[in-house]
């Protein structure tokens, strides 16, 4: 079993900063990819960012140039660094990993979510 635990979610104005931080602890051998989900009420889970093992990233349009996702692998741990927040980013952000267990099977685990409200 795989445990991911979010943090720094809160609420912010817009034009500033928040800082999302993600840890993987459990049964692990491996994470093949990390990423940051967004879900805005009535919508659905929409991707923000991703990075794979060896750090490639992978950005949705309406984040480009705002957000910027890192990750210690020696750590099992994902951030993302959300700067010039927008109303429109106001939403509940889950952390996900695809994890490789020690078994070399590999799960897919989602954190508990975070809230992240933009608003003045």
């Amino acid at each position: 079993q795989v445990q991911l635990v979010e943090s720094g979610g809160g609420l912010v104005q817009p034009g500033g900063s928040l800082r999302l931080s993600c840890a993987a602890s459990g049964n692990i051998f491996s994470i093949a990819d990390m990423g940051w989900y967004q879900q805005a009420p009535g919508k659905q889970r929409e991707l923000v960012a991703t990075i794979t093992e060896r750090g490639s990233t992978d950005y949705a349009d309406s984040v480009k140039g705002r957000f910027t996702i890192s990750r210690d692998n020696a750590k099992n741990t994902v951030t993302l660094q959300m700067d010039s927040l927008k109303p429109e980013d106001t939403a509940v952000y889950y952390c996900k990993a695809r994890v490789i267990q020690r078994s070399q099977t590999l799960l897919t685990y989602w954190g508990q979510g975070t809230q992240v409200t933009v608003s003045s």
